[in-house]
């Protein structure tokens, strides 16, 4: 893998060293990294390593900046034939994310530390995998700035053991001990604490040293003063000594007896510790963030709470005063370094990452249309699958259409958009749109392909996202096809699946109704007294309220009902809550009373009830594609509707449409009296029912 790694700079730091041991490692195992930082001491380690590095201005806010190095990186990217790109900051974080839209490269990042909530520490959580330090940073991440659990890796820093030597802690009865700091000289370390917490061990141990190692960045010189000035007041000024930047630590960690990290605000996971902890070095520590991670307090280290220098004297002069407690301390820091922060482990799981970032996409499939629209798109969601064996496919969907797709077997996941909740609907789609964000899809299916499902997916910030050309709204897709017209649904989408490279789809449909269901059915039929070998027809009352001009009329199913009544063939009728008046009706008009199921199931339950019947007679509705993926012979009843759009593909069934003028004309309220509904006789349905129904039932099981 060409792999590349981006960071503000190379100067003194553990996200630096990190950047740099990282980049040994990835060529000492074969890959090829490319390092971009605005420059720094460490540069002159990649040069030895064989690692290429560019120096642009990678940290810089400035707007026009940023800019610039977006352009500057999609170059670096294609020239350097990058395969993944992995990004150690903020600033370099956004530029890396917009690089790899443009490039459709994967992008990683690493979060080093607490970011504030503004829009920089938000780019952290964009990438296709987000890896963190530590517990810590890892809820900082997930609660913060609602980053997908499924996108977080949690890989502790790493140390290299042949470089830090082990060596048992030092008995020195003279009490002549070095204690040190390693670290920036920022307020957030705790020098104050620490300096504070040192004039009192020094009453104790009067001839121990204090190293301070690290320097003031720009900006925090006048912290450098300060801590200077106290030094002097408190009469410390034989005992500390400024170290300076150092990037030799391993020698100075040598020289140490005991290290001390007293930072105020939460650690991201404190590298030095390992590093001490490698060496042989006893740590005290402040219990914040990833500190807890590595230090069990009173196991590996002493751990006390942050801006308390009278509990962190106490701790310090425990340690110094007990040798066995420090040898102790040391040996299993060491054991737990070597079994879980070894820089080889390290880079292992990065590997991991990548290769899991290169291979392993995250799917959307949308389709938000009414219940028979997504029973028509599993053969498309079969096929994805078919295709993307090893991606994460997600599907967004409507409320309503839920559980019929719930038990899909070729779904990892499913959001469910509500979108009945017209009081909240604004509000709702920019929330679903922070969700899809959160998820980090790399590819958006637009099945649904209306005004909404396109803007979704364009919020969503997936890379590619497919979808039909719908003119004014094409900007909101980026791997689109012109609108191949009337076709019929299965074999619609699969125009569209063709730019993924799914060249055939299987039409056929399924659906996934479970033995609880089944159950609910057989308890439904048996408390209608059905006997084992009586022959069950289901007839569907109605379909929509919004389509009156689908409907059959009320007395011709009556007389239908009667005709196989008469034949001794049970009759259930179905239909939801909404069709309990016309239930009414039609049982006022019936001679033979038939099994009324209507409002009594849900759709995988009524999937279940078709399933049990010999035939299944039903107009232009949901219920005809639950026949249909049933593979229960359908007698279809089209009226307005074109049949050739939205008959489903069944391996029994029949049509039954007449040829009146104004065919099909899409109308929901009909001025001429519903002709085309009313001209499909009771007699011509009996006879086709009575077709199945005579057919063995070996024969309609096949």
């Amino acid at each position: 893998m060409n792999i590349l790694q981006i960071i503000p700079e190379l100067k003194l730091g553990g996200t630096e060293r990190g950047t740099v041991e990282l980049a040994r490692g990835l060529v000492a195992r074969g890959h090829r990294s490319v390092v971009i930082s605005g420059g720094g001491e460490l540069v002159r380690y990649l040069d030895t390593y064989g690692t290429k590095h560019y120096t642009l201005p990678v940290g810089a806010k400035n707007p026009w900046t940023i800019f610039q190095m977006v352009r500057r990186v999609c170059r670096i990217i294609e020239e350097e034939h990058i395969d993944v790109v992995h990004a150690r900051s903020r600033v370099p974080g956004l530029i890396a994310f917009l690089a790899c839209r443009k490039t459709s490269r994967p992008l990683v990042t690493t979060c080093h530390g607490y970011y504030r909530k503004n829009f920089f520490g938000y780019c952290m959580g964009w990438g296709k995998r987000v890896i963190v330090s530590s517990q810590a940073i890892g809820r900082h991440m997930l609660e913060d700035f609602e980053v997908s659990p499924e996108r977080i890796r949690l890989i502790p820093r790493g140390v290299d053991l042949d470089v830090f030597t082990y060596r048992s802690p030092r008995r020195n009865p003279q009490g002549e001990f070095t204690i040190g700091m390693i670290g920036r000289i920022t307020p957030l370390k705790g020098h104050l604490d620490f300096i504070r917490a040192i004039s009192r061990v020094v009453r104790a141990f009067p001839k121990i040293k204090v190293l301070i190692v690290g320097d003031a960045p720009p900006g925090k010189t006048k912290y450098r003063q300060e801590l200077e000035l106290l030094v002097k007041r408190l009469g410390l000024h034989q005992t500390v000594q400024w170290a300076g930047t150092s990037y030799d630590i391993p020698k100075i960690l040598s020289e140490m007896d005991l290290l001390v990290l007293a930072s105020k605000t939460p650690e991201a996971f404190g590298r030095v510790m390992i590093e001490a902890g490698a060496c042989g070095v006893p740590v005290v520590a402040t219990r914040v963030g990833g500190v807890v991670d590595v230090v069990t307090d009173g196991k590996e280290g002493l751990l006390v709470p942050p801006e308390d220098p009278l509990a962190l004297a106490e701790a310090i002069l425990r340690i110094l005063k007990d040798p066995s407690l420090a040898s102790a301390f040391a040996k299993r820091l060491r054991e737990k370094v070597e079994k879980e922060y070894s820089l080889g482990g390290m880079i292992d799981k990065t590997l991991m990452v990548y290769e899991e970032a290169l291979k392993k996409d995250r799917i959307l499939v949308v389709k938000l249309g009414a219940v028979g629209d997504v029973v028509l798109a599993v053969p498309s969601l079969r096929a994805i699958r078919k295709k993307f064996v090893k991606s994460h496919i997600t599907l967004l969907v409507g409320r309503d259409a839920f559980e019929l797709v719930q038990h899909s077997p070729y779904l990892d996941d499913i959001v469910v958009y509500d979108s009945k909740r017209k009081d909240k609907r604004g509000s709702r789609r920019l929330q679903l749109a922070s969700e899809l964000r959160r998820r980090g899809f790399d590819q958006v299916i637009d099945l649904q392909n209306n005004k909404t499902s396109q803007l979704l997916s364009y919020l969503s910030l997936a890379p590619k996202r497919f979808g039909f050309d719908r003119g004014l709204f094409r900007f909101l897709v980026n791997r689109k096809l012109k609108d191949p017209g009337s076709l019929p649904p299965v074999e619609h989408q699969g125009k569209l699946l063709r730019l993924l490279g799914i060249e055939t789809v299987d039409p056929r449909l399924e659906l996934w109704p479970q033995p609880k269901d089944e159950a609910y059915v057989g308890t439904l039929l048996q408390q209608e007294w059905l006997a084992g070998n009586e022959s069950l027809v289901g007839v569907n009352l109605g379909g929509s309220i919004r389509w009156e001009t689908k409907r059959w009329p009320v007395e011709y199913i009556a007389e239908l009902c009667d005709r196989l009544g008469q034949d001794k063939i049970r009759v259930v009728l179905t239909g939801t809550e909404q069709e309990r008046n016309l239930a009414q009706k039609l049982l006022s008009q019936v001679h033979v009373k038939p099994i009324v199921a209507i409002g009594k199931t849900t759709l995988p339950q009524l999937a279940s009830l078709i399933r049990r019947c010999r035939a299944f007679v039903t107009v232009d509705s949901a219920p005809l594609h639950l026949a249909a993926s049933m593979d229960t012979p359908v007698i279809a009843l089209f009226g307005p509707t074109d049949p050739k759009r939205h008959f489903p593909p069944v391996g029994k069934g029949i049509v039954l449409n007449k040829k009146v003028k104004c065919h099909p004309c899409y109308l929901r309220r009909c001025p001429i009296g519903l002709i085309c509904m009313t001209r499909i006789t009771p007699q011509e349905v009996y006879q086709e029912v009575k077709r199945w129904v005579q057919t063995p039932y070996e024969e309609v099981l096949r």
